[in-house]
């Protein structure tokens, strides 16, 4: 055993875990290694990586997330269809019949925290069935000094329960299925089961830190962030669904990187939550993404459902058979441009992200505070063809917050946070569409990264500041008509369409597709910001822009 194995009180009876064969503690990433090869957990890759597969769940069980209905957070919950109520009887039994299933077996436990700023910062315990997923928690979460006094007195804010192989009964337990990850608030503990993707630990720690921090009056995010290596005043906040570029575009060789998924914004600055990344891989290169393709291929990744040859253990990220949502979460350190400290001041700059398959919005576009929180609360992208059974078109994908799977309070609490920031510190926001140009998917072509870089460079640099804007005729926001190193034509994207008339009916209709997604929000909303949304009558957008 490992010193962390026999300096701990173990303290896991507080959760009702007893009678377990043995219980690895803290266990380094070397000796973590050891123990998946010996339980047939995964592979080791050329170079190093550790390769694994989930089985059935390749991705999060968004609808088996449960929240436990507790009188004294009901009121603060936004309960719905991302959060569901759970009676607390039911997770009671849950849980007993979890640790039952646990007696006798083997346990791995990680003590870490979530949040780098130390005054926000969360204790997590995270009690994992299998050797990689203490692995996982040790990459994503931020890791304790390893000294003796300090993993003996740790005592966690949250707990969280992992059992992969543990399924609910759904007529017992009331769930919608053998999977669950439930989070009781009263309790400080979360239930997470028949389900082996790593994602389902990291993102209900995220939860949990997106319930407390508003109450604190800070503001939760999923985003990434970076800043300049020149100018430590120079911080720049991207937020985005999957697949829109947040951890390609912010792991930049020219910028340290803070974090590439979750940050809380406090009255002095950004922090980081975790202490690693967790990037998707799907036909990442070498040419595009350097830095993170490098990560792909050391010691200490874990590699998420990527194919691998099983003889030369060669990876091969560009084959999609088992999933299109290959992961690799690896240290922050692996990185070789990071903030060290997780933490840096406001941003200068706030980046959303789209990825408009309709080929309607432009590359960029400079919002104003109305229209940025109309956007922050729409989180809208767009699914192509081929990427879920049954999608044969572009589809619009709304997501409150551009995360509302991980909000547990209403998306207008968040909001109020963000124009508070915003007008506080002044801070710049833009659209980066890295969608489609030229005609939606299948038409057209999507934009390039080269070109996706120039313009967000020009826009963090000031390059952007003193260009003459035209404002978009549908959706009000103002679109620089130049841009160093990107041709002009392309910043219309209504020029980029050989058809004009086609591209204006299909602005219409993703115009109205944000103003049936926004009904559900306008109770509450300032009317300015409903105002700041899009407008079918291309007149009408223009005159109410030049009102504002």
């Amino acid at each position: 055993m490992e010193m962390s194995d026999l300096a701990c009180d173990h303290g896991l009876e507080e959760i009702r875990l007893t009678n377990l064969e043995s219980v690895y503690w803290n266990r380094s990433t070397p000796a973590l290694y050891e123990n998946c090869i010996r339980q047939s957990e995964g592979h080791i890759g050329h170079l190093g990586p550790l390769v694994v597969r989930m089985g059935q769940h390749t991705g999060r069980a968004a609808k088996d997330k449960y929240v436990v209905d507790h009188p004294e957070s009901s009121k603060d919950i936004w309960w719905g269809k991302i959060n569901v109520k759970y009676s607390d009887k039911c997770f009671d039994n849950l849980h007993r019949r979890m640790c039952s299933y646990l007696r006798g077996k083997k346990v791995f436990v990680q003590d870490c925290y979530a949040g780098a700023d130390e005054r926000y910062r969360l204790p997590v315990r995270i009690v994992t069935e299998f050797a990689w997923h203490s692995l996982f928690a040790r990459n994503m979460f931020i890791q304790q000094p390893r000294d003796p006094e300090g993993i003996r007195n740790f005592r966690p804010g949250f707990t969280v329960l992992h059992c992969p192989d543990f399924h609910a009964d759904p007529d017992m337990d009331q769930t919608r299925s053998g999977t669950f990850v439930v989070v009781n608030i009263a309790r400080k503990l979360i239930l997470i089961g028949g389900s082996a993707y790593g994602g389902e630990i990291k993102k209900s720690i995220f939860s949990v830190m997106n319930y407390l921090l508003p109450g604190r009056g800070v503001l939760s995010m999923h985003c990434s962030a970076n800043v300049s290596k020149n100018d430590s005043d120079d911080v720049a906040i991207f937020f985005g669904l999957s697949g829109t570029g947040k951890t390609t575009l912010s792991a930049d060789p020219n910028r340290l990187l803070v974090g590439d998924d979750e940050h809380g914004w406090s009255d002095d600055g950004v922090f980081n939550f975790e202490g690693g990344c967790y990037a998707k891989v799907i036909n990442l290169s070498m040419e595009a993404e350097p830095e993170i393709y490098e990560c792909t291929r050391k010691f200490g990744t874990i590699l998420e459902n990527v194919t691998m040859d099983p003889a030369e253990r060669s990876i091969d990220l560009d084959d999609g058979t088992i999933t299109e949502n290959t992961r690799a979460s690896y240290p922050l350190t692996h990185l070789p441009n990071i903030v060290p400290s997780g933490i840096v001041g406001h941003p200068r700059n706030v980046v959303m992200l789209t990825a408009d398959a309709f080929g309607v919005l432009p590359p960029i576009a400079k919002l104003t505070p109305e229209q940025a929180m109309y956007h922050f609360i729409s989180g809208y992208t767009a699914k192509v063809a081929g990427t879920e059974a049954g999608i044969t078109e572009p589809m619009a994908t709304f997501s409150a917050c551009f995360g509302a799977p991980f909000m547990v309070r209403h998306p207008s609490v968040y909001a109020k946070l963000l124009a508070q920031r915003l007008k506080e510190h002044q801070t710049d926001c833009w659209l980066l569409n890295t969608g489609w140009s030229g005609g939606p998917y299948g038409v057209g072509s999507r934009m390039k990264i080269k070109l996706t870089r120039a313009l967000l460079d020009a826009a963090l640099s000031g390059g952007l500041t003193n260009v003459s804007m035209e404002v978009d005729p549908y959706f009000g926001f103002q679109v620089p008509s130049e841009a160093p190193g990107v041709p002009s034509n392309v910043l219309d994207p209504r020029r980029t369409w050989s058809d004009p008339n086609a591209y204006d009916e299909q602005a219409k209709k993703l115009a109205r597709m944000f103003q049936e997604n926004f009904e559900q929000f306008k109770q509450g909303t300032p009317p300015e910001v409903i105002a700041a949304g899009p407008c079918t009558d291309s007149s009408a957008a223009r005159a109410a822009v030049t009102a504002r």
